[in-house]
């Protein structure tokens, strides 16, 4: 007489265990990746309008000039910070204006730059990131704005 009950072998059983432990740290691995992209995109994204925003603030009346050059976002962007820089441009009464905007994910820090020309109206000195510099000029205005993205 013959069983007319089915099962798995325990050599299949074997098999699926064994195809399982070779699968699951591949899909964590792509999900702990993919998580990762999200925060990195999210947190740029947050990074570039708030340097955006330091830009348009530094520009505007010629705070470049007399502000400090770097600084945190405050409480509500807690571990974001920037820093600005001036330089001279090729035509003697630009200077180009750079924010850099720094974000941590996952314990790697990262930055946007963003940069426009301003006019200095008069020769400057150049300011290191992180140093405040005065210069005497007239009233500059943002003549041309462009940004990148690095």
């Amino acid at each position: 007489m013959r069983s007319s009950h089915h099962a798995f072998t325990f050599v299949e059983i074997l098999a699926a265990m064994i195809f399982l432990a070779i699968l699951i740290p591949a899909i964590m691995q792509g999900l702990t990746i993919s998580t990762r992209a999200g925060l990195y995109a999210e947190r740029g994204a947050i990074a570039a309008e708030l340097a955006q925003n330091k830009l348009a603030e530094l520009s505007l009346d010629d705070a470049w000039m007399t502000s400090d050059m770097s600084g945190n976002f405050g409480g509500d962007w807690p571990g974001m910070r920037w820093e600005a820089e001036h330089s001279t441009w090729d035509m003697d009464t630009m200077e180009l204006l750079t924010v850099r905007a720094y974000y941590t994910v996952q314990g790697r820090e990262d930055k946007v730059e963003l940069s426009t020309l301003v006019s200095s109206g008069s020769t400057s000195t150049t300011s290191t990131t992180g140093s405040a510099s005065s210069t005497t000029s007239s009233s500059s205005k943002p003549k041309t704005s462009g940004s990148s993205r690095k």
